[in-house]
């Protein structure tokens, strides 16, 4: 429904999990926020082997025998589209993301009573850590704020999509996308065929330069100043294949370790026992021939206006998530302490009343796509008082210490609109 779009915007939890994200093609690719980047990682590939066929393969197909020449220039182009197929998969495909809760979790072993039969604040908080075995070895796990669950062993939040992803590796800004679970095994043949396609640029070069200076008994130096463009792309691979060569060595002692980049620089495994190393061999064999287990989200899926009034409505128990007013900050975030329900409480509460404001403004004909057939007179009368008051609270829904009374307002609201957009003949 186009109106009730309109005031729910994008910023309502329960509804859109799964926020600073771009999808295409209806959910079947998903990247980062930042998937301009990956235009600029295209051109970098691109234009080097653009150059390359011109100025270099191109005149080595009479230069080898048979169809050795025609050969230099297939290799290379067939290798970019292998290469830019990497790309697209590790940047379009959904890392790993594990879908939010619309509250916090029920603690385990929780009967729903105490022997007192009333349930303190410290009874109601939530643990910010638990410990887990994992291959017999006690992990600890942390509690996540932003998404309202425990994270899995492995699992950190990106500050940058905003998701907790599973097997977090880290957020690469030249795919646009965060690298975990899902997609780590093409992130590293992306890289390592990167690398593959320097040296071969690089190779190839040098072949032709040889190539002028045999053909015209010039040295090396005079060779080279025959063919610019050689020497640009010499450089050029050079210098990249330093940063690719260096980032697959590196992911390469990662692999026979099966530690992620998250946990190299934050554990360091190397000062205790790693529970997820398995020995080199298995360890290669769980990154490349294991299977890819499936997305925990259906991007694809319509999420119908009644499913999300009827998560809106789901009791909670009243737990509360451990740092709920507190003021906390989260490292793995880089955020700086701030109340635990000011970035989320505070600021959807904020944009659905400003959307809902400005639904009921639609409703009455202010805005231009509004029913011209429509009036005040029209609506309930319960809605239009609930309007009156919505207006009336605006500076002290935020302000207030406990946020449970705004947002069982606010759901009534969305109730009494939804049923006005139920009533309304006209939609």
């Amino acid at each position: 429904n186009r109106d009730l779009h309109f005031w729910l915007g994008n910023n309502w939890y329960p509804f859109i999990f799964c926020i600073l994200k771009e999808f295409f093609l209806r959910g079947r690719f998903i990247f980062g926020p930042d998937v301009r980047s990956i235009f600029l990682t295209i051109f970098l590939i691109v234009a080097p082997v653009v150059a390359f066929c011109v100025f270099v393969a191109r005149h080595l197909i009479d230069d080898f025998p048979g169809d050795w020449g025609i050969s230099v220039m297939v290799v290379v182009v067939v290798f970019t589209v292998y290469d830019l197929t990497l790309l697209l998969l590790t940047s379009g495909r959904d890392p790993g993301i594990i879908p939010r809760n619309t509250h916090p979790p029920e603690p385990e072993g929780f009967d729903g009573s105490n022997d007192s039969g009333v349930q303190t604040p410290q009874q109601l908080r939530l643990p910010r850590t638990k410990d887990v075995i994992v291959n017999g070895i006690s992990v600890r796990i942390k509690y996540c704020d932003t998404c309202m669950l425990y994270r899995p062993p492995r699992c950190s939040h990106c500050s940058i999509c905003n998701n907790c992803v599973e097997r977090f590796d880290h957020h690469c800004p030249w795919v646009g996308q965060c690298i975990g679970l899902r997609n780590y095994r093409f992130f590293y043949m992306f890289v390592f065929s990167t690398t593959l396609l320097c040296l071969y640029v690089f190779a190839f070069c040098w072949v032709y330069i040889i190539k002028i200076r045999n053909a015209e008994s010039l040295s090396v130096w005079k060779a080279m100043l025959k063919t610019p463009a050689s020497i640009v792309l010499i450089i050029y691979c050079f210098l990249c294949v330093w940063f690719v060569g260096g980032l697959s060595v590196f992911h390469c002692y990662l692999m026979s370790t099966n530690q992620t980049t998250y946990e190299n620089f934050r554990y360091r495994y190397d000062r205790r026992v790693n529970p997820y190393n398995r020995g080199v061999l298995n360890n290669f064999l769980e990154i490349f021939c294991s299977r890819i287990p499936p997305s925990k989200n259906n991007f694809r899926a319509r999420v119908t206006v009644e499913q999300g009034l009827q998560q809106t409505r789901v009791a909670s128990r009243g737990f509360m998530s451990p740092n709920m007013g507190k003021p906390v900050g989260d490292l793995e975030m880089g955020r700086k302490p701030v109340p635990w329900d000011e970035p989320r409480t505070a600021a959807d509460i904020r944009d659905l009343e400003a959307g809902l404001g400005g639904f009921l403004d639609e409703k009455e004909g202010r805005l231009t796509h509004a029913s011209p057939d429509l009036s005040r007179d029209d609506l309930p009368a319960d809605l239009m008082e609930g309007r009156a008051g919505t207006h009336s609270r605006r500076s002290s829904w935020v302000n207030r210490t406990g946020t449970s009374e705004s947002v069982d307002s606010m759901n009534a609201q969305i109730i009494a609109a939804w049923e006005a957009i139920q009533s309304d003949p006209v939609h």
